[in-house]
């Protein structure tokens, strides 16, 4: 708010009071009017007294500067943490989010990004840092809440945008699952044991598959058993995000664990074009041999026909190779290790891993299969890619390659988001903290999405931590009892976020 002075077409000076309002300056009040220089002074010295006056400002005639500071620091009502708030509201109001109208979805969310804990925590943090006033029973009722009623919606307002930032359509999907293990140890009808992609193959678990388009903007998700075989998640999830919102079939992308008969079957029964990790080192003996026969150079690739179809795309590289190498090496000392302490026996013989390379010799001698170590080695550098779309050799790699953002998802909604363990042990308040972490996950690729789009040069991780530091003090005026509010931004880097996201 400002004095402003603005010449007419009278020739007189008019003096008047300016705001800003929506991101637009607005006349809050005209002061008067004149063509005397005197006069105008006079007018403009109203306008600054009626500024004071309108915020509650009040001029004491203090003896020092300290008076001053010390009465101000006495009346200090309330210190928060308002940048954080400041900074993610912009986000969640422009995905859409704000459509649901309960402070307590808003604020989960918000603690799921920057302080990601327990709920008994993230009530505590919030008393601490936002002077909010939660009670734990409060959230889980409001778990309740969110699982019956909000689940459908928060997927609805994502694929909206997400859509609308990928141009209008959906041409192109990436599909991936994990694993959330849980801090309890009795199973139920959701929670089971099963394969641990984290290696916590004693704690009871969930499967979460996710669906993502370009960049990694998320569109759906899904929660199966966890004991359930990641290869039988993938149709489920696309044939009900496909239906829902009825849209044309999209290509599909998925990692070679996905990899099936029956999924390539569904896929193209239902008119799916599709590319997925293939497993070379599985494939029939002509098709092996076909593929060692190319004789690829560092950095080639080559489309070969497969199955009816079907063609495969193989290509390969002189670091994947090293890299290949190196893990099949690190793979045999480890068995050396566990053989020399005989920590292995007849189990232990079978294709998990690198468990591949144990052999028997006679009846109980278990050793290793040097051959099959050596065998293994025409394949280091070689990838391949299976599919039936029209795209050239080129444009399938880098689709595949695509499949590191969904990947980056996990890894941001694992360790940044922290969505695992899950505490819950009521199936209704998991699906809830899952969608939270949807939700929370949502607004991170957004505001990274926009920290780009602005050249910021700032992580979303970043942003998040200067939006810490900025504070916002509540005084109590002594003489009226009148509060105002003041939000602090004490250095550079606050500043220009602030005027980056203009709050």
């Amino acid at each position: 708010m400002f004095v402003r002075k603005k010449p007419n077409k009278s020739g007189k000076i008019s003096v008047q009071v300016i705001d800003k309002v929506g991101g637009s300056y607005k006349v809050a009040k005209t002061i008067g009017s004149s063509s005397d220089p005197a006069e105008v002074e006079e007018l403009f010295s109203l306008g600054e007294e009626w500024i004071r006056n309108y915020k509650g400002i009040i001029d004491i005639p203090f003896n020092s500067e300290e008076q001053v500071a010390e009465s101000v620091l006495e009346s200090v009502e309330n210190i928060t943490v308002s940048g954080t708030e400041l900074l993610l509201s912009k986000i969640f109001n422009d995905i859409g989010f704000n459509v649901i109208k309960d402070d307590i979805f808003k604020w989960l969310v918000y603690s799921r990004i920057c302080f990601p804990a327990s709920k008994l925590k993230t009530c505590e943090y919030l008393q601490t840092y936002h002077g909010l006033d939660f009670h734990v029973q409060d959230l889980y009722r409001y778990m309740d809440k969110l699982y019956n009623n909000y689940k459908e919606i928060v997927q609805l307002i994502s694929f909206g945008h997400t859509k609308k930032i990928l141009g209008g359509s959906i041409n192109i999907v990436f599909y991936d699952c994990t694993t959330l293990y849980f801090e309890v140890d009795q199973e139920d009808d959701l929670r089971k044991t099963g394969f641990s992609k984290e290696g916590k193959h004693q704690n009871p678990q969930i499967v979460l598959g996710l669906l993502v388009g370009l960049d990694g903007y998320p569109l759906a998700y899904e929660i199966f058993e966890g004991n359930k075989f990641e290869g039988h998640t993938m149709i489920p999830v696309i044939e009900t995000f496909r239906k829902k919102y009825n849209l044309p079939a999209p290509i599909v992308v998925a990692d070679s664990g996905l990899l099936s008969k029956s999924n390539i079957k569904e896929l193209l029964d239902n008119g799916y074009e599709f590319i997925l990790g293939a497993r070379l080192k599985s494939s029939g003996t002509n098709q092996k041999s076909k593929v060692l026969a190319l004789e690829l150079e560092n950095g080639e690739s080559v489309s070969v026909d497969w199955e009816e179809n079907l063609r495969m795309v193989v290509s390969y590289s002189e670091k994947r190779a090293k890299k290949d190498k190196i893990n099949r090496e690190k793979g045999l000392k480890k068995l050396e290790k566990q053989l020399a302490t005989g920590k292995l026996n007849k189990t232990h013989i079978n294709n998990r891993g690198y468990n591949k390379y144990l052999k028997m010799e006679g009846e109980i001698k278990i050793a290793l299969d040097m051959e099959k170590f050596e065998q293994d080695g025409q394949w280091d550098g070689l990838k391949g890619y299976i599919t039936n779309t029209k795209l050239d050799k080129e444009q399938v790699i880098e689709n595949y390659n695509n499949l590191w953002k969904i990947e980056k998802a996990f890894r941001i909604t694992k360790n940044d988001i922290k969505v695992r363990p899950v505490f819950h042990y009521k199936q209704r308040r998991i699906e809830a903290h899952i969608s939270i972490a949807f939700v929370a996950y949502k607004v991170y690729k957004e505001l990274e999405r926009q920290l780009n789009e602005k050249e910021a040069n700032l992580s979303p991780q970043k942003a998040i931590e200067i939006a810490k530091g900025i504070y916002t003090v509540e005084i109590q005026l002594k003489s009226t009892g009148k509060k105002l509010r003041k939000t602090l931004f004490l250095n550079e880097g606050q500043q220009k976020l602030a005027k980056m996201f203009d709050f």
